[in-house]
């Protein structure tokens, strides 16, 4: 009887063991498939985010009723780990360009205190001239200004479209403007889509003006007006502007 008893002991240790096992690796493996769900799931923010971490982009902040707080703004920036100086302004439109690590954290902050605000985020840069691509030599500048632009595409899609498709020949089809770009010392120029809004960035050797460099892109140059008035026709002002107004500049706040 006592080996019996001890048998059926061993028995029930055995099946005991078993079942940890099994219950084991069910549960490792639901872990597995909920961490891929997970991973499946995760915004297309944070993984536009993630995958764009080292490069620049675009934050609008609208204050489309009553004012923006911008001791709120710049404490939710700070949080944020993004320099102050990073931030322009025109009306009722604050900017952020620079490298964001996470948009949506820096979106709730901005939001937690100012709900009715709109935030919106630039990440389609469609058109970039470097001069260390584009120009020979380079003479890259070891610190830059930077001057942000904005502006409406007009509200046709066969003309928005016509308007992508000719900055993506630009530099094959109009290489006389990157020639008025290196001319003018500019080092880089990008441009920034969300809808039809355009973000356009032009940075130049720090302590610089634009206002002295940017004639130098039409210098013996005739190609580059004949583009902007080409370029014209597909752009028109924000809301806000006056009539006839298109580009408007964003200041940098101190």
């Amino acid at each position: 009887m006592h080996r019996i008893a001890n048998s059926l002991s061993y028995k029930t240790f055995l099946s005991t063991i078993g079942k940890l096992i099994v219950f084991s690796v069910l549960t490792i493996n639901l872990a597995a498939c909920k961490g891929l769900v997970n991973s499946d799931t995760k915004s297309a923010e944070q993984r536009a985010d993630s995958a764009a971490a080292q490069k620049p982009l675009v934050m609008e902040v609208i204050a489309k009723s009553g004012s923006l707080d911008t001791a709120l703004l710049f404490k939710a920036i700070r949080e944020s780990s993004i320099p102050e100086t990073a931030v322009y302004n025109w009306n009722n439109r604050y900017v952020i360009f620079g490298k964001i690590a996470d948009t949506e954290f820096t979106k709730s902050l901005i939001l937690a205190k100012q709900p009715d605000l709109d935030v919106k985020v630039y990440r389609d840069k469609f058109y970039e001239f470097s001069r260390e691509k584009h120009c020979q030599p380079n003479g890259l500048a070891s610190e830059w200004d930077h001057t942000i632009l904005t502006a409406n595409l007009v509200q046709d899609s066969v003309l928005q479209q016509e308007y992508l498709d000719y900055h993506a020949t630009q530099f094959e089809k109009w290489p006389e403007l990157s020639k008025g770009f290196c001319n003018a010392n500019f080092q880089q120029l990008l441009i920034f889509r969300n809808g039809r809004q355009l973000m356009l960035v032009i940075s130049i050797p720090k302590g610089e003006s634009l206002d002295k460099l940017n004639p130098k892109t039409t210098e013996n140059n005739p190609r580059v007006d004949e583009w902007n008035k080409l370029m014209a026709k597909y752009q028109e002002g924000i809301e806000g502007t006056k009539p006839g107004e298109t580009w408007v500049f964003l200041k940098p706040v101190k």
